[in-house]
This record gives structure tokens, C-alpha cells and sequence, in this order.
């Protein structure tokens, strides 16, 4: 795709950096989000909700951000677990340049970027976060999940924040139809209309 959808591989906007000073589960850092990416300019109200009811993570495995943006999870990840691998993954390529950008800037030199279809795909991840592109369509949306949940370890975990009214209570009930494998979807907490969902292997 192409245009300004922060879904598109290559937005065609000027690129804008914005920093802010955010607080990332006690680290207080610096980042840079940009233009043409997953909302620019400000965390989210999605994300804040993730980062603040995800458990604490592993300290060391394979970790997914999947549809990273300009990284506040990945990044969040990669201080709180800075044995781990992180893996932010997304199409946007804008938003993948922005959050090795921040990695760099942070040193956190296990944080590493890649499209969907150049992920090393030969290990099982042990923990995956997202804030999924709802705004590509419940079809697009569906595959996504279809390829990457059942990449999970056998005791690997995603956590996925969906708004409520954006399809939240029918995603978790698709899922634990087992329409992308056999999972258990629990949701854990409710928070500013939004639903934060841990997924399991059976």
C-alpha cells in the first residue's frame, strides 16, 4: 500500500520527527516518532494501556512487537529485559527506520527491526506484544494472527490491547474458537475502552 496509512509500506507525507520524554514502566526516556506511522507525535492511548497491565517480561528469550510503530513497546522490552532478544516487526518501513533510530540512540543493541516476511523464522517466541493494526480490516487482521500466534513457544504468551469498540470481546471470541490455533484468551483487564488479552497455547 502507499499513502499516509500508518499500515502503508512507504508513507508518501514529509517526514516529521517529534520527541518526547515518555516513562516506559519506570524508564524515563527519550524517543522519536515520526510521520506517516502508527500515531505520531503522542503514545497512544492503546499502548499506555499494554505497558501498563502487561506483566513483567521474561529475562531472557525471543520477544515480538508486532506492528511496532516507532517502538515504545520494543523499546520497552528490550529496558526491562535487556538479556532478551526483541524483534520489532512491521510494514511500515518509516516506522521501522524510526525505531532502530531509537534503539540506537538508547544502545539497546538487541532491539531488531524487520519486515514481516524477513523475520528469521527459526525460533519460537517467547513473548508477544501488540497493539494490532485493527485498522486494516477484521480479514487482514485475522491473517496476521494466523501466522504469527502459532510461532509461540509451547509456554510462550502474547498480550494484544484492542479497543472495545473496535472489535476487542469478538477478536477474543474468534480466538479462542481456535481459528488460529489452539489458544486459551483470557481477558485480563479493562481499561479507558480498552481490552487487554493474554493469549496461551492449550
Amino acid at each position: 500500500m502507499t499513502g499516509d496509512h500508518y499500515f502503508s509500506d512507504a508513507p508518501e507525507s514529509a517526514l516529521r520527527l517529534t520527541t518526547k520524554t515518555l516513562n516506559l514502566r519506570g524508564h524515563e526516556v527519550e524517543l522519536s516518532s515520526a510521520s506517516g506511522t502508527f500515531s505520531p507525535g503522542s503514545l497512544d492511548t492503546g499502548t499506555a494501556q499494554l505497558l501498563k497491565w502487561a506483566p513483567a517480561p521474561p529475562a531472557t528469550g525471543r520477544f515480538v512487537d508486532l506492528g511496532c510503530g516507532w517502538g515504545p513497546l520494543a523499546i520497552a522490552l528490550a529496558l526491562e529485559s535487556p538479556e532478551a532478544t526483541i524483534w520489532a516487526i512491521d510494514v511500515n518501513e518509516r516506522a521501522l527506520e524510526t525505531t532502530a533510530q531509537n534503539a540506537a540512540r538508547l544502545t539497546l543493541s538487541r532491539v531488531h527491526t524487520s519486515r514481516p516476511e524477513t523475520y528469521p523464522d527459526d525460533a519460537p517466541i517467547d513473548l508477544l506484544w501488540s497493539n494490532p493494526p485493527i485498522r486494516v480490516g477484521k480479514e487482514a487482521l485475522h491473517q496476521i494472527l494466523q501466522v504469527w500466534l502459532p510461532r509461540l513457544a509451547p509456554e510462550g504468551e502474547a498480550w494484544l490491547v484492542v479497543a472495545k469498540k473496535l472489535g476487542g470481546d469478538s477478536l477474543q471470541a474468534w480466538l479462542n474458537a481456535g481459528n488460529a490455533g489452539e489458544f486459551i484468551v483470557e481477558r485480563t483487564e479493562t481499561s479507558k475502552g480498552y481490552r487487554i488479552l493474554r493469549v496461551q497455547r492449550t
